[in-house]
């Protein structure tokens, strides 16, 4: 018989509380092809909110023909309240300036670790797509708003191979000195292993990011996600981010399948005794109802419990 909750047993030298950072909306639905009515994407961000989440990224001012699943941003930051618990992610001036005019007080950057995913994903070198995303970075913070860095590509690069970590932590730091309140590191293709999240955190470390301003982001596509973030509460790590029912990927990576899911990371983290504030059944159900509109299956913990409720 399946259990409906962990088991606890508390392990020492592990954080005893951590946020969950719920990229659902955003970063989840982005990938998927079939296009979410508006007001099915703000009930979804309510009930996350109401499940505990205590940030939930609401959506994306990027190009309408680069993401057609977006282009309902301004709709849909217009339909909630609290908007300092809703980032939004904003790739240059131009969506920071549309981000403002539809009342954001939060946003998010993004930059690539590797040259190459730079110039598919963002049509720049790393270093011109770095300068760029830091001058929006401090115009931001000039206007009174937090900012939080994505770094993608941080554990391998499809192109690319191998993506050295000094390089990785070279690119935080630019974000941090610039302004971004935390920095969340992307597996963007599922390809990092425990060890390597750790030698990540610790290049961190010594070019003076400390593990306070970041935050793990990854993907489950070699089924290493848990691990992995076993490993980032390891080297104290409190913040992860993830996506309800596991949806999303990266639709600028071919190999990159679905996100970390939420459901999965609290099982996890219950069984650790570790607080997140946040109701699992709630964002079970959640995660169930995007899923079920989507046509595709939930999380293993959203399927698992659901078998136990019917």
């Amino acid at each position: 018989m399946t259990a409906s909750r962990p088991a606890v047993y508390p392990e020492a030298d592990l954080p005893s509380a951590v946020t969950v950072y719920e990229v659902g909306p955003r970063d989840g639905l982005q990938a998927e092809s079939e296009v979410v009515p508006t007001h099915r994407k703000i009930h979804f961000i309510r009930e996350l909110r109401a499940a505990g989440l205590g940030i939930v990224e609401a959506t994306s001012f990027v190009s309408p023909r680069w993401v057609p699943q977006l282009a309902d941003a301004r709709d849909v930051l217009c339909g909630l309240d609290e908007l300092d618990r809703h980032p939004v992610l904003v790739p240059n001036h131009r969506g920071l300036e549309l981000a403002i005019d539809a009342g954001a007080t939060s946003i998010a950057v993004f930059v690539s670790a590797t040259q190459e995913f730079a110039r598919r994903n963002l049509n720049a070198t790393r270093e011109l797509a770095l300068q760029r995303a830091t001058e929006v970075v401090e115009e931001a913070v000039a206007r009174s708003m937090r900012v939080r860095g994505y770094v993608s590509m941080c554990f391998g690069d499809p192109w690319e191979g191998r993506v050295d970590v000094t390089a990785v932590a070279e690119v935080s730091r630019a974000l941090v000195d610039a302004g971004c309140a935390q920095v969340s590191l992307g597996d963007t293709i599922g390809v990092g292993t425990a060890g390597h999240v750790t030698s990540l955190v610790r290049a961190h470390e010594r070019v003076g990011v400390g593990i306070d301003r970041l935050a793990l982001h990854f993907h489950d596509t070699y089924g290493q996600a848990l691990a992995n973030v076993y490993a980032g509460l390891r080297a104290g790590i409190t913040c992860f981010d993830s996506s309800a029912g596991g949806i999303g990927g990266c639709p600028f990576a071919g190999s990159a399948t679905g996100n970390l899911a939420t459901e999965d990371l609290l099982w996890m983290l219950e069984g650790l005794g570790i607080e997140t504030g946040v109701d699992l059944d709630a964002v079970v159900r959640a995660g169930r109802s995007m899923t079920d509109l989507l046509g595709r299956p939930s999380s293993r913990v959203g399927t698992a419990l659901g078998s136990v409720a019917s």
